[in-house]
Parts: C-alpha cells; sequence; structure tokens
C-alpha cells in the first residue's frame, strides 16, 4: 500500500452534556453548540470513518482493511479482528457532568450485543478548575445494590471522586464505574465499542421534559469489583521522549513529549500506530510524505511503516499501537 500520514473526516457526536470546546480549542468544524465528542478513527457501524487526505482520500477505513490487511492493521491484528478496526479514538467536551455509567466486558458484550466490550482510558488535555472524574466505588464497604439508589446528595458516598489536573492519565476497565465531570476536555482511547449502561443521569432532562433511559439491572450485572489494572512496566516506549500510559490487552498508549525533531522505528512493531496531537504541533515525515498535524488533530501510520520523523520544537502527542 502507499504509506503515508492518513487523516480521517471528525465524526462529531452531539450530546446532552457536550459544548463548544471541540470547536474553541479544537478547530472542530460546527455550528452545533452541543458537540460532546469528537469520532476521529471508528469502525463502529453507521460510523465508519473516511480519508480526508492523500492517496486513499474518499476510502473508510473498512475499505483499507479489506484491500491491504496486514500491511495496513498489521498481521496479529488482521489475524484477531479480520476487517474490524479494534480501537475508536476520540476527544471529548464534557460542559457539564457525563451520566455516572459502566461498560461490559467482552464476554457480557458478546452475549447480549454482538459487540467487542469496551475498556478504556482517558487523557486530560485540559479542566476547568476544579473539574473531578468518578473512578469506581467510594469504598470497599459500598455494595453493588447501592447503584440503585444513588441520588445528587448521596453520590459521593457511594462512589469515588477525584480532582484532575491537566497531563493525567485514567485506565478504565470494563466493569468499573466512572463518569468524567464538568470542564474535562479529554482524549479518549477505547475499544471498538459503542455500549454504555446508565447508572444515574443527575436527574436531567430533554427538552421534551423526558429522563435518558438507565440501565440498572444490566448495570450491576456488567459491574467488577476487582477491575483488571493496566501494566504499563511491561512495554518499552518507542522513544526516550516519551512514557508509557497503559498497557493492556487491547492497546498500550505512550505520551511522548517532543521538544525537538525525533526519529521514531517501528520496523520491530507489528500494528497500526495512531498518533493523536493534545499540544502544540508537528510535521510527520513518512517515505517523502509530509502532514502537518495540529492539536486537536489523529493521524495514522499504516503497519507497513518502519521510520517516522517528526519535525517539531513543542508537542505532546499520545501514541496508541495494538499488541
Amino acid at each position: 500500500m502507499t504509506t503515508y500520514p492518513i487523516k480521517f473526516e471528525p465524526i462529531l457526536q452531539e450530546k446532552i452534556w457536550g459544548g463548544t470546546k471541540l470547536k474553541s480549542l479544537l478547530n472542530k468544524k460546527s455550528t452545533s453548540d452541543s458537540i460532546g465528542e469528537s469520532w476521529e478513527i471508528s469502525g463502529v457501524e453507521g460510523h465508519i470513518s473516511v480519508v480526508n487526505n492523500g492517496a486513499y482520500k474518499g476510502s473508510s477505513i473498512t475499505d483499507l482493511i479489506k484491500e491491504h490487511k496486514q500491511d495496513f492493521v498489521g498481521s496479529k491484528n488482521y489475524s484477531q479482528f479480520g476487517n474490524e478496526f479494534p480501537l475508536l479514538i476520540k476527544y471529548l467536551d464534557a460542559n457539564t457532568d457525563l451520566s455516572v455509567q459502566v461498560h461490559p466486558d467482552d464476554e457480557m458484550a458478546k452475549a447480549e450485543h454482538n459487540s467487542f466490550g469496551k475498556t478504556e482510558m482517558w487523557y486530560i488535555m485540559d479542566r476547568e478548575e476544579d473539574a473531578t472524574i468518578i473512578n469506581g466505588f467510594k469504598n470497599e464497604k459500598v455494595t453493588t445494590n447501592s447503584l440503585r439508589a444513588i441520588t445528587k446528595e448521596n453520590v459521593d458516598q457511594i462512589l469515588n471522586k477525584q480532582k484532575v489536573n491537566k497531563g493525567d492519565a485514567f485506565f478504565i476497565p470494563a466493569g468499573k464505574v466512572h463518569a468524567i465531570g464538568a470542564g474535562v476536555l479529554a482524549a479518549e482511547i477505547q475499544q471498538t465499542s459503542d455500549i454504555t449502561y446508565r447508572v444515574y443521569d443527575w436527574d436531567r432532562v430533554d427538552t421534551s421534559g423526558k429522563g435518558r433511559e438507565l440501565h440498572l439491572e444490566q448495570s450491576i450485572k456488567a459491574v467488577k469489583r476487582d477491575e483488571a489494572a493496566a501494566n504499563p512496566s511491561t512495554e518499552n516506549s518507542s522513544c526516550s521522549n516519551s512514557k508509557v500510559l497503559a498497557s493492556c490487552p487491547y492497546f498500550t498508549s505512550t505520551v511522548m513529549d517532543l521538544k525537538q525533531p525525533t526519529s521514531v522505528d517501528y520496523s520491530s512493531k507489528d500494528s497500526f500506530v495512531i498518533y493523536m496531537c493534545v499540544e502544540g504541533s508537528f510535521e510527520i515525515k513518512i517515505n517523502g510524505s509530509i502532514e502537518k498535524v495540529s492539536k486537536g488533530e489523529t493521524v495514522l501510520i499504516p503497519a507497513n511503516a518502519t521510520q517516522v520523523f517528526l519535525d517539531t520544537q513543542a508537542a505532546k502527542v499520545i501514541e496508541v499501537y495494538v499488541g
């Protein structure tokens, strides 16, 4: 295949909790003032990403996998996932609190939805003062049945609320109760899945006066008290000025803090690589192809690329791959 830095057309999602930061800070094009998510790379049915640059402009990500197979995604990924792309890559703007929610693991998602499960991670790009997330239960004394009785008055006694700062990263395995709070701008990496079970939605209603559906029984079934942790110590960073944020069976992510032009060797990596620019900008050069990547943009490097050159004086980049 023609190997170059591939960009896709963002798929913007209006949300009841969305705002304007994806437009004002990340330059996403929309007339809506409630854009909650920008799906940067997606293989989710009904929301398939389409290339917007270079030789494959107009092709879908599914077209590229079918045509180029392991050259595009890597041998192991193609063997495991076939023509399905294994990750969903997003930017997210929480203007108000997201619902308290939980996602099913692979086994439950396959049985009930014929889908992948949803393990994910967040990187906090920016946050307003005192912004928080919900990250699991408050303590071991809280039972899963407590999820049936959450109110605004007792949510802090049931769930673990913590402040966040720019540059924080959080690994959210399937089965962990969680929520992103108001004022958070985040990059999100997750399995290809759009399955969310709502536990509690802050008593809010839509324009017709109706609350959104909750999924309490499915949530309680999906919850795991011994959520698996990511293990960053088992992976080596791709270059000296990066550190691993999370490594799990579904993805590995690192943050690259680039302060000078940097060359990265991918000759031994059997996977596509995704770059999310979370600060600054850079030019990426592969086999003579050059693409500028600005804050809020995302680029995919096909698996058959061996050497990538990043030309910058200041950029922070989330690097993501599988396997």
